[in-house]
């Protein structure tokens, strides 16, 4: 039997996964997406976790690379139901003295926020790039591509992001506001940040900030990837959901496979397929901290001591610099902190759709060891309660998830690790792991690939754009 297009499979329906199949697809193959879960996208699923009416996100919720990623942009997911909210401010980073900074769109009400003369050395950093960041982020997301289309660009990035968080925050900020705000963003690099590259992160985080204002998905972290999957079903693609793949011997005849999968779960599914020296390497693969979350429902907004926070989606709980570089610094030697740096997320402030009932929603989160078993809630809790008093007394319902839950919940997050895996310098610039594997005409398109891990289907578009020559050279 002659089939009418060549065959394309891809094992997991995240945002990668489902930018690979949309790539595939638009090259003329016929493709299916396995799913292990019985709603597709991975870290980007949203659940009424607590009670019906209140949707959570379970992993990813500001994502705050779709709109700006070279790939994403030119989909017209629009027409599939994605709309996008964007807060007055993109951050708050409260104190104890019930004030806080903020990172706005507008650079002069970010200065406003910081002392003295910080305001303008902060403008001198982040506004060149801010400026060039679709261009950034275009040379961002070809890494490590070469030639450079921005050489000078990219060095002035470079120079300021492969810099320690702490010794940037302090050598150019002489205020303990400023230094929060960017330890706060070298933070989610989930590295220590007295390492080298834990801004690089951060940075990019900073000018999107600035430049797109971190807007998140009207009704859920789910809307974005059901776009995606509308948009695909469109070009014919299909769906297998509730179905594990745990070996490449379970698939059916394909011409290609595009894996979005980490590391270890490939080890697993083709090692008697891979030679020993590969199979090496991935047992070898690094993956960072892991994260304990907290969902919760309150009877109203976060009772915020800092009125600035009331109009910000994301807030960072954590003090200053001191603080949070000890906290991050803890998780990197294997402890638990007392005071843990916090992510926080209050969606419903701004997307009445996220909650069926007068309540609000709100998500937080904190770096822990790689599978770690403690329950970090009263830590997480007392940290929030100490910038918003009243916080504990508005809570109505609590939904918590330890390392091993996000890994149940979506694989690709070993021991909670929601970035794919370590994000060092020397993993960063140099990554272990690319799209090509030993296995003829199969290929690896997760975050654990380049350029990094986001809500950008960067890995997948590239992995599928390598296939898609590797089968017009096999002709």
């Amino acid at each position: 039997m002659v089939r009418d297009k060549r065959e394309a499979i891809v094992v997991g329906s995240g945002p990668n996964g489902l930018a690979a199949a949309i790539a595939l697809a638009r090259a003329g193959l016929a493709v299916t997406v396995y799913e292990k879960h019985e709603i597709i996208g991975g870290g980007c699923r949203s659940l009424e976790l607590i009670q019906q009416g209140y949707i959570h996100d379970v992993c990813s919720t500001v994502h705050l690379q779709v709109k700006l990623s070279p790939f994403f942009r030119k989909l017209p997911l629009e027409e599939y139901g994605l709309r996008w909210v964007t807060p007055p401010f993109a951050l708050a980073n409260p104190f104890d003295d019930g004030t806080a900074a903020v990172v706005s769109q507008s650079m002069s009400e970010t200065v406003a926020t910081l002392d003295g003369s910080d305001g303008e050395t902060y403008a001198k950093l982040m506004s060149p790039l801010v400026i060039q960041s679709q261009e950034l982020m275009d040379e961002i997301m070809r890494f490590p591509s070469i030639p450079l289309r921005h050489p000078l660009m990219m060095l002035s990035f470079g120079r300021r992001a492969i810099t320690p968080t702490t010794k940037l925050a302090r050598s150019l900020f002489k205020g303990k506001r400023a230094r929060a705000l960017i330890a706060g963003m070298g933070a989610h690099s989930a590295m220590e940040l007295e390492q080298r590259g834990s801004f690089a992160s951060g940075f990019l985080m900073s000018i999107t900030a600035h430049a797109d204002g971190w807007p998140f998905p009207e009704g859920g972290s789910q809307v974005t990837v059901n776009a995606l999957a509308g948009y695909l079903a469109e070009l014919g693609g299909k769906f297998i959901t509730g179905y594990e793949v745990k070996s490449l011997d379970q698939l059916p005849p394909h011409d290609v496979v595009l894996l979005d999968v980490t590391p270890r779960q490939f080890l697993e599914m083709a090692e008697n397929r891979l030679p020993s020296s590969y199979a090496n390497k991935l047992r070898q693969y690094q993956y960072g901290c892991g994260a304990f979350k907290c969902d919760w429902i309150l009877d109203g907004p976060v009772p915020w001591k800092a009125k600035e926070c009331h109009k910000a989606n994301t807030v960072h709980i954590g003090g200053y610099l001191e603080e949070i570089a000890t906290a991050e610094r803890e998780v990197s030697q294997q402890k638990h902190p007392e005071r843990p740096f916090v992510i926080v997320t209050q969606p419903s402030l701004f997307d009445r759709t996220r909650a069926g009932g007068d309540g609000h929603i709100v998500y937080g989160y904190c770096h822990v060891p790689n599978g770690s078993t403690c329950d970090m809630t009263e830590r997480i809790e007392a940290q929030i309660e100490r910038f918003a008093p009243g916080f504990r007394d508005s809570i109505v319902g609590r939904h918590t998830m330890s390392t091993a839950d996000l890994e149940r919940h979506n694989p690709n997050c070993v021991g909670g690790d929601f970035l794919g895996g370590a994000k060092t310098l020397k993993q960063l610039i140099l990554p272990p792991v690319s799209y090509e594997t030993p296995i003829k005409n199969a290929f690896l398109c997760s975050s654990s690939t380049p350029p990094s891990p986001g809500v950008h289907g960067m890995c997948g578009f590239r992995a599928a754009q390598t296939a898609i020559r590797k089968l017009k050279l096999s002709h």
